[in-house]
């Protein structure tokens, strides 16, 4: 599972999908861009998982589904968190109303644009009211917060860096995957991180899933040599 943040693209079509994957075998759901910022791109293989149901906000996209290797019912999650602290309430409760349509577990990845702990944004001293309640919604809806410890932070501007970036699971996911990880990957040309979930032993081979931030700032970057996607092996 493959999930791009702020492409800012509008309309995104087979052919753009294949050249980023590699093959033909794929499937994808996105939304598109508002200007020239936002857009989410959600891709996986056709022949690891099978898609249900979809679902879409402004800041996420659902796929639910199953994993055909281990007939794993579960549900993925992109999602580009919102910036002011009302609009991050209303996506916590729309993620939260999704959940409980799908009942199945759930896999939240990306950029939630807020931390869970003090110390996961440099220079706090102190809990914000939009942490308190992020990490409130996170103990309602029973998530673990994989930890990523060969990286304190994911996201850098200037000189401000913060972990916004994360993997929250349903205990179900820790007991289907019992070596399941998360650790950083490149940066490249965004100002976010790669993060990485894998398992070591997955029953019946390995099949990780990964998330980034790439910025499509270029026209034709598809075809660019030494671009982020072309410099990743999927």
């Amino acid at each position: 599972m493959l999930g791009l943040v702020e492409t800012k693209m509008q309309v995104v079509t087979k052919f753009d999908v294949v050249r980023i994957w590699g093959s033909d075998t794929i499937g994808w759901e996105f939304v598109g861009s508002e200007g020239t910022s936002g857009s989410l791109l959600l891709m996986w293989d056709d022949m690891q998982f099978k898609m249900n149901n979809c679902y879409k906000g402004e800041r996420w996209i659902c796929v639910e589904g199953v994993l055909l290797k281990t007939k794993f019912n579960c549900a993925f999650y992109l999602v580009y968190g919102a910036h002011t602290r009302m609009e991050k309430l209303d996506v916590w409760e729309e993620l939260r109303f999704i959940a409980g349509l799908c009942q199945v577990p759930i896999c939240y990845m990306r950029d939630f644009n807020e931390v869970i702990q003090i110390e996961e944004r440099k220079g706090q001293d102190r809990l914000t009211a939009s942490t308190a309640e992020f990490k409130d919604w996170v103990q309602d809806m029973q998530l673990v917060d994989l930890p990523l410890n060969d990286q304190k932070f994911t996201w850098f501007r200037g000189c401000s860096c913060s972990r916004i970036d994360r993997v929250l699971l349903s205990v179900e996911w820790l007991e289907e995957f019992l070596e399941i990880r998360l650790k950083g990957g490149p940066r490249g040309l965004s100002d976010h991180y790669l993060i990485i979930v894998e398992d070591s032993k997955f029953r019946g081979g390995p099949c990780p899933f990964r998330s980034l931030d790439s910025w499509f700032t270029h026209e034709g970057w598809l075809g660019r040599s030494g671009g982020i996607l072309e410099n990743w092996s999927l």
